[in-house]
């Protein structure tokens, strides 16, 4: 909320004299901002660890190791040449794991 500095202030015998319909609305105000979220759907949204998923069905494309990628020793995960920090001994190291 923005505030002017060049407004008259209030001294305390003004402030006390406030109506309690007046705070009430100003109170009314500052909520009415607020989202209010039902807490049931908002977790009905989340899958938790564990879940039964037996009824769904992947559908992944696997693709051969290209001849620009190779498979690193340490974590045998297929990268792309560019990911390469070492060969030692004819093993590949990715940068991932090259510390």
């Amino acid at each position: 909320m923005a505030t002017d500095y060049d407004a008259p202030r209030k001294n305390e015998s003004e402030q006390s004299e406030d109506s309690i319909e007046e705070l009430k609305a100003r109170r009314h105000e500052k909520n009415s901002g607020k989202v209010d979220e039902d807490e049931t759907e908002a977790a009905e949204s989340f899958e938790l660890p564990g879940a039964d998923l037996s009824h769904e069905e992947l559908s992944v494309k696997v693709v051969p190791k290209q001849s620009d990628e190779f498979t690193c020793s340490s974590c045998f995960l297929v990268h792309h040449r560019s990911q390469l920090a070492r060969e030692t001994k004819g093993k590949l190291i990715c940068r991932d794991c090259d510390y």
